[in-house]
């Protein structure tokens, strides 16, 4: 998700190594805070790829770094056909959801959002019997109840959103059939 909040970020606009470091710490700094020995490995493997270019600026010698082209194209790719990960995992999918307004089409935003619904309308716990998913009011444990009847409310939530957002979207002007 490092990469994709790099393209995302630069597709915005080009900034310095630092300033590119602190948005990504602001979006997901709470779960994973953002090292200078994370964010240099990654931009190095997006520009040795073509995706990002990295140029002087006339102010004391810092480099500002831009999304080049087939950067630009990469991440609408990596938009358009999220990994898995990235449509189960609650924290991945928000980093996805916060770039998934750089695609163009609705159409393409949908079947994003389609497959987050999709991934949420298998049954799913943190706890099983027997490879069944156990609910909330089957724990004794009211600490892993809590967890579960958590899990549940916020699912509830995301659900109803994405389908209000799905709604709005198929509504949306210029949308492809």
């Amino acid at each position: 998700m490092l990469e994709l909040s790099i393209l995302g970020f630069l597709y915005e606009q080009p900034m310095h190594a630092y300033e590119l470091r602190q948005r990504i710490s602001g979006l997901s700094g709470h779960i994973r805070p953002v090292s200078d020995g994370a964010l240099y490995p990654a931009v190095n493997r997006l520009r040795a790829a073509g995706f990002v270019d990295k140029m002087s600026v006339p102010d004391g010698g810092r480099r500002l770094l831009s999304l080049t082209e087939a950067g630009r194209a990469e991440l609408l790719r990596r938009l358009r056909d999220p990994a898995d990960v990235e449509i189960t995992d609650r924290n991945n999918f928000l980093i996805l959801l916060a770039f998934l307004g750089h695609l163009p089409d609705p159409a393409d935003q949908a079947a994003v959002l389609r497959r987050r619904l999709d991934f949420y309308e298998q049954p799913a716990s943190y706890f099983y019997d027997q490879g069944r998913p156990l609910r909330a009011i089957e724990m004794d444990d009211r600490f892993r109840r809590g967890m579960l009847s958590l899990a549940a409310a916020t699912r509830r939530a995301d659900k109803d959103w994405l389908r209000a957002e799905l709604a709005d979207l198929e509504q949306a002007p210029g949308r492809e059939a």
